[in-house]
């Protein structure tokens, strides 16, 4: 399975598009991280590897302005430090 197939499985993640096929990774991870159940995340993992999403993520909080939920922000900001170093 790759990344653009698991989004296609998956419409409620991303509800305002139906060109999954032009989603790119980093929308992908961003949908999974903030609406995605934890078997979603784990399946993502999966496909990209834990540090690629990890290294997607920390990109994403650094900018100015971001997509992400506090809670979720703050959850997976701990997660890769425990776990993607």
């Amino acid at each position: 399975m790759n990344i653009h197939e698991f989004i296609r499985a998956r419409p409620h993640l991303v509800w305002s598009t139906k060109n999954y096929d032009g989603l790119s990774a980093e929308a992908i991870v961003e949908a999974t991280l903030n609406y995605g159940s934890w078997e979603d995340v784990q399946k993502l993992f999966k496909i990209l590897g834990l540090k690629k999403v990890a290294k997607i993520f920390h990109a994403q909080i650094q900018q100015k302005r971001t997509n992400y939920r506090a809670v979720v922000k703050h959850y997976f900001t701990l997660y890769f430090q425990a776990h993607a170093q």
